[in-house]
């Protein structure tokens, strides 16, 4: 039986409340069909994250079946969900969590235009203003890497650190998104999506127009850190002026 301190108990109620209900909003944008995708959160305080179990109906999902792991993604033995598989995905999201520490939400889903661009290995480039804001350049492309070992981890990591993007197209595979916690990696996941099938339909008519980079830099900037109630600013702080990876 797992022992955590009362301060913990509660970080990690919250979380399981949090990445359950998260899960509806994979639904409500049409990012995911039956069971694939998956939602994981960071337990503040904690060396821990909470992942939904592998296989089990969208319905079905709620906060006592979301399951506990350690960064190493082993499950917490004793704890409420332990008795269920996690997600096929977790040991690449414990990777990230285990080697981008500023991130606090995993997101992966099978959304129909992102997971086109990820066929062809083509990255969505910053031709919309939407881009600029959300991901401070285009939309990267990961390596080819097969579920079930931490290869897809590596590969988050290799692509998206000191990268302004939050999103990465994993090739022939499709996206994961990170974020500062759950909630933003699922707002990543939806505008990914969004502009995935803008810049897909946008090309069918004709050349694509490049934004100039000054300008991706100054609405990046202003999205980030001055727009909205809160602004927290981007969640790589150590990114470059063009968005490329360093």
């Amino acid at each position: 039986m797992s022992t955590f301190s009362p301060e913990i108990e509660v970080a990690i109620a919250r979380t399981r409340a949090d990445v359950a209900a998260l899960h509806d909003e994979l639904i409500r944008w049409g990012l995911v069909i039956w069971t694939g995708g998956n939602v994981s959160g960071r337990v503040p305080g904690a060396d821990l994250f909470v992942i939904k179990p592998s296989g089990v109906s969208y319905d079905d999902l709620a906060p006592e079946n979301m399951i506990v792991c350690d960064l190493d993604g082993a499950v917490i033995p004793g704890t409420p969900g332990s008795e269920n598989s996690p997600s096929s995905d977790t040991a690449a999201h414990a990777y990230v969590y285990r080697n981008m520490p500023e991130v606090g939400g995993v997101v992966h889903t099978h959304s129909t235009y992102a997971v086109a661009w990820a066929a062809r290995a083509e990255p969505i480039p910053c031709v919309i203003t939407a881009m600029a804001d959300e991901f401070g350049g285009e939309i990267p492309v990961g390596p080819f890497a097969i579920i079930g070992d931490d290869s897809i981890g590596r590969g988050i990591v290799e692509t998206l650190t000191g990268h302004r993007s939050r999103a990465v197209l994993m090739r022939n595979h499709g996206p994961f998104t990170i974020g500062r916690n759950a909630k933003d990696a699922v707002k990543a996941a939806v505008m990914v999506e969004d502009v995935a099938r803008t810049v897909h339909i946008a090309r069918q008519g004709g050349e694509l127009i490049p934004i100039p980079q000054s300008a991706i830099d100054s609405l990046f900037d202003r999205y980030q850190n001055v727009y909205g109630q809160a602004p927290e600013g981007a969640l790589a702080a150590a990114s470059t002026a063009s968005g490329d990876p360093l």
